[in-house]
């Protein structure tokens, strides 16, 4: 007795198991996550050390390669880069897709304590090791500002407030604080006046220990009383600072007001944020790898509100950028297609059932196996997303598909005039082989994603496991619910209605005029190994036609710029130069919505030569011009600043971490033991590459034209003085560096105290020739008697990649070009140039299309191979099985074909459609070869068993492709999803079932009649 029987004898227990899930369905979606795309961001661990005044050589060899060494030994790792650059070290472990994040976080921070030894006893801190990356890109940003409080206390306000209040949100990793300018007690010394009263530097410092100290002194105790002792021995204002002695001899008393202005100011001078042109205080949250996006952003909002509530000061805020918008609209687009998706099913089957009362049969198995699937879902640990929600949509044509063929068998028997009941026992166990065989083929297809490594397997997982979860749960209840509903939605003796009756005439010339042209095809069924041949054509000629990529860009109203301009370059230059092109942009996009820029080096950068230039583009919907048409636009225009090299960046649709999201698309990274061959090697890279008209600008991280100064210590001169080496470097450091002396309190808060000369006594290098250093003997000795001054140029910052000198060469693309062409004309210009002793990787976004271009061609062939084992064991028979895999080069060469002529792209979206079609076109075969076989049972011979099966099967065949295709439409034709990166998903499973839809019914036919076996098949078959 199978399942069907079951059903049939006990209608109720069938409804009862329906509703079991059917409610387990519901309980597991009101547990489900909601993000854009599954979880893809790997472990991301950032170590970060501070080294005020020393340069990247001193940098890369005492603190980056020493703290490398040690966290290489970590298993699990997938890449280290760092940047080594002036003041600041700075390491990216990025671990294995599924390694644990607290794990890794609490290995490399081990790691880094072995390590602190071999560092200098003098960094301004320890490492900090914090669980993301130190450039990971934020999800919100708040633009703070204020027309009567400077930016100083926005900045305290920003710091001490909003960012303690916003911090504790479960999920954050960080909130960065653009433009900030935290308080610091300036002390800007003045070199002549230190000489004039015999002040060295080290006298301040000492001073400032000696005299700005807080120790706890204990207690009193009386009898019955107990009271602490405090001394108000810290410095609190700058009239105190200003009255410290720093000296007192018989020649009087010399206090720091007479050597420095002292003054309040802010901490960071080369550091600059403006909003739409107004310097304004920018808070950038971002998430810890794998968070939930929407529930932060969810959380963010409600305590934005508060504190809006709260705040009685004219501090305006303004949300800029929020990406979880962007995962709201493709899913709340996703859900309008499921809607669309679903219509169009109800439409075919009404269409060819011609009754209402029959259609809702089949119909019934949408909404049963889709809510079902969400408990699927949560057993698994899956999120409602942008793939999930996708796979939901091609499921509502799928799952009816089980539902179409079952009622569509029984009600066939009720018309040769079967009671109901037999009808659906005999019309449900009749088909109980191929819905079971259809299901596991279908859902079968989507095992190899489980074996998939890296992003794309977590990618295809989620979508496939969804896919297969609601064709097998369809095949249940189909299989259950769906004969019941037959028997009890049966009305006696009913008669046809006229629509029925008006348009059978049509569906029986159209079985027999297919049984006609069928037989013609058989008489020249050697036109069927021609067809197959032509198609294995067609996908060679379009598989060399089509470009490839990660996925097509979505337009996310959002173009980001980097601007870079020569090494050396200050900071007010390059505040004036990004202040210029903020206002160009403004001023020439009218479809911007807001711009903002921010100068100087990033959190883990202190370059003063870059800046990120950002515009903020209205909805798409209410504008003429894409994304993609703007950001070319601007391309063109920005060459007219000369001063810089600007770049407009368009953020990945799918990516995995920061690098993928705001990095140029291709990234090319060379790597050498040997810095001075990376050196030679550079300008010639780049020459070849400016040439290739594959790219449109071109650019490299390394670059060795920092201007600096070298000092020279006349070593034998300065101990014939008295001077040491350590005091002389000491004196240039305090002078120059802007290094942290000493902390004081202000309202409760900690900050820095920050001794520098004036800034007009450090305009060139001759500057360094005024400072004197004090002998041992109490003299002041002029520097210039001891040092000797060089100009030279080094590299800004020193990269590696995975332990070896690293440069990465970065382009944009030319029109029409993707990724894919990208990587092939860099790798080109490597093996044209490059020898033996370098080695070559992929960075960022050119990485991920690697990896995800890599897994798929394995996933496709374990798919091929899958199926037809499960065939050869569901049939018996290792022939029949080639017979049904014959759809899927028919079906492949349509999925192709449509690509070609829609100009669509090889992207994941289209290689899973691939994927999932390779199932849905075999369900074809399978209907026509099992009923084949069947007929071959009853002693019919094998041309006229196969022409009896493909003419009974065509009803249900063309009514489950029609279903599957016309679900698979409005994604086709962005019809709800708006998205343009779903759209080849969509021509992929329409193209290809439309097509081999065609051919199947000829081609599979006239193989079977070659490829069956002359012996019965299945005579030990057994149907009870």
């Amino acid at each position: 007795m199978n399942i069907s029987e079951l059903s049939l004898k006990r209608p109720v227990f069938a409804t009862v198991m329906n509703i079991f899930i059917i409610l387990l369905g519901v309980v597991g979606y009101t547990f489900l996550a909601v993000r854009d795309y599954p979880a893809i961001d790997p472990p991301v661990i950032n170590v970060s050390t501070s080294y005020t005044g020393a340069n990247s050589d001193i940098i890369e060899s005492q603190i980056t390669e020493p703290l490398e060494k040690q966290i290489n030994g970590i298993p699990g790792i997938r890449t280290i880069t760092s940047s080594s650059q002036q003041g600041s070290s700075n390491i990216t472990v990025e671990f294995n897709l599924g390694t644990d994040l607290e794990a890794a976080a609490s290995d490399v921070r081990d790691k880094v304590s072995q390590a602190q030894r071999s560092l200098p006893q003098d960094i301004d801190a320890p490492p900090v090791v914090s669980k993301a990356d130190a450039n990971s890109d934020f999800i919100l940003l708040l633009a703070v500002q204020s027309r009567t409080k400077g930016l100083m206390d926005l900045s305290d306000y920003a710091e001490n407030v909003l960012q303690q209040q916003l911090q504790t949100i479960d999920g954050i990793s960080s909130i960065n604080i653009f433009g900030q300018k935290r308080y610091a007690m300036r002390l800007w010394l003045k070199p002549d006046k230190l000489n004039a009263y015999g002040v060295a530097l080290t006298d301040i410092r000492t001073a400032l220990n000696s005299e700005n100290v807080e120790l706890p002194p204990g207690k009193i105790y009386g009898n019955s009383t107990e009271l602490t002792i405090r001394t108000l021995g810290r410095l609190t204002s700058e009239q105190q600072f200003r009255d410290l002695i720093i000296r007192q001899d018989t020649a009087g008393i010399v206090r720091l007001n007479d050597v420095a202005t002292v003054e309040l100011g802010p901490e960071q001078l080369d550091r600059g944020w403006k909003f739409n042109g107004v310097n304004a205080v920018g808070l950038a949250i971002i998430p810890q790898p794998g968070a939930n996006n929407i529930t932060i952003a969810d959380e963010f909002y409600k305590r934005l509100k508060e504190i809006q509530d709260g705040n009685k000061e004219d501090i305006s805020f303004n949300v800029l950028i929020d990406n979880t918008r962007n995962i709201r609209h493709s899913l709340d687009e996703v859900k309008e297609t499921l809607l669309i998706s679903f219509g169009l099913v109800v439409l075919v089957i009404f269409f060819f059932f011609r009754s209402w009362l029959i259609a809702i049969r089949p119909l019934i198995d949408i909404p049963i196996s889709l809510i079902a699937t969400f408990f699927i879902m949560y057993i698994c640990g899956f999120t409602v997303n942008v793939l999930t929600l996708l796979g939901i949509v091609l499921a509502t044509g799928l799952v009816v598909d089980d539902g179409i063929v079952v009622t569509e068998n029984i009600f066939r028997k009720l018309e040769e005039g079967m009671p109901i009941r037999k009808a659906a026992l005999e019309g449900s166990k009749e088909i109980f082989f191929a819905v079971i065989s259809t299901s596991i083929t279908l859902a079968i297809v989507f095992l190899p994603v489980i074996f998939l490594e890296g992003f794309v397997g977590r990618l295809f997982r989620e979508f496939g496991v969804v896919l297969a979860a609601a064709v097998l749960i369809s095949a249940f209840v189909s299989l259950t619910i769906t004969p019941v509903l037959n028997v009890y939605l049966t009305r006696k003796n009913a008669d046809h209605g006229w629509f029925y009756k008006k348009t059978e005439p049509f569906f029986q010339a159209m079985e027999n005029g297919y049984r006609r042209w069928l037989e013609a095809f058989m008489s020249v069924r050697w036109v069927s190994w021609i067809i197959i041949v032509v198609c294995f054509g067609l996908i060679w000629f379009t598989l060399g036609h089509l470009q490839s990529e990660i996925a097509p860009l979505e337009d996310r109203s959002s173009i980001r710029f980097t601007a870079t301009a020569a090494e050396g370059t200050s900071f007010e230059y390059m505040q004036d130069l990004t202040d210029e092109v903020a206002n160009f942009l403004y001023d020439s996009v009218p479809e911007r919505d807001f711009v903002f820029a921010r100068t100087g080096g990033g959190f883990s950068s202190t370059a003063t030569n870059t800046s990120q230039p950002r515009i903020g583009l209205i909805d798409p919907a209410e504008r003429d011009r894409t994304q993609s048409e703007i950001a070319a636009d601007l391309q063109k225009k920005l060459r007219r600043f000369n001063e810089a090299r600007i770049f407009a960046v368009q953020e990945q649709t799918i990516s995995v971490g920061s690098g993928s999201r705001s990095g140029l698309p291709v990234q090319f990274v060379l790597q050498n033991q040997d810095l001075e061959k990376l050196k030679e090697m550079i300008p010639e890279f780049l020459a070849e590459a400016r040439k290739d008209k594959t790219f449109s600008n071109v650019d490299v991280n390394l670059k060795f034209n920092k201007p600096e100064i070298q000092l020279s210590v006349d070593r034998i001169k300065a101990r014939d003085l008295g001077v040491s080496t350590a005091d002389i470097v000491a004196a240039a450091q305090a002078a120059f560096s802007g290094g942290r002396m000493a902390y004081f309190i202000m309202n409760g808060f900690q900050y820095q105290v920050i001794a520098q000369v004036e800034r007009n006594d450090r305009n060139k290098p001759g500057d360094i020739d005024k400072l004197y250093v004090r002998n041992n003997r109490g003299e002041n000795i002029p520097l210039d008697a001891v040092i000797h001054l060089e100009e030279s140029s080094s590299p800004a910052t020193l990269y590696h990649f995975n332990r070896y000198k690293a440069a990465t060469i970065s382009a944009s693309l030319a029109d029409g070009k993707t990724i894919g062409d990208g990587i092939a004309a860099m790798q080109a210009i490597g093996n044209k140039l490059l020898d033996h002793t370098y080695q070559t990787a992929l960075s960022g976004a050119s990485r991920d299309y690697a990896e995800s271009s890599s897994n798929i061609m394995f996933a496709v062939v374990l798919a091929l191979v899958f199926i037809y084992l499960v065939l050869a064991a569901q049939f018996e028979s290792f022939l029949d099985p080639f017979t049904i895999m014959f759809t899927v080069p028919l079906a492949a060469a349509g999925a192709f074909l449509s690509l070609y002529i829609f100009g669509q792209t090889l992207n994941i979206f289209s290689e899973i459609g691939m994927i999932m079609l390779i199932g849905l076109v075999t369900k074809n075969g399978i209907l026509i070869v099992e009923f084949a076989n069947q007929k071959r049972e009853i002693g019919l011979p094998r041309k006229q068993a196969v022409l009896e099966a493909a003419q009974q099967r065509l009803r249900p065949i063309l009514m489950t492709s029609l279903a599957t295709s016309l679900g698979a439409l409005p994604i086709a034709l962005s019809l709800g999803a708006a998205s343009t990166s779903r759209i080849p998903l969509g021509i992929v499973i329409v193209g290809g079932i439309v097509f081999s839809l065609i051919l199947t019914l000829f081609v599979i036919p006239a193989v079977y009649t070659y490829i069956s076996g002359k012996h019965k098949v299945h005579e030990t078959h057994i149907t009870e």
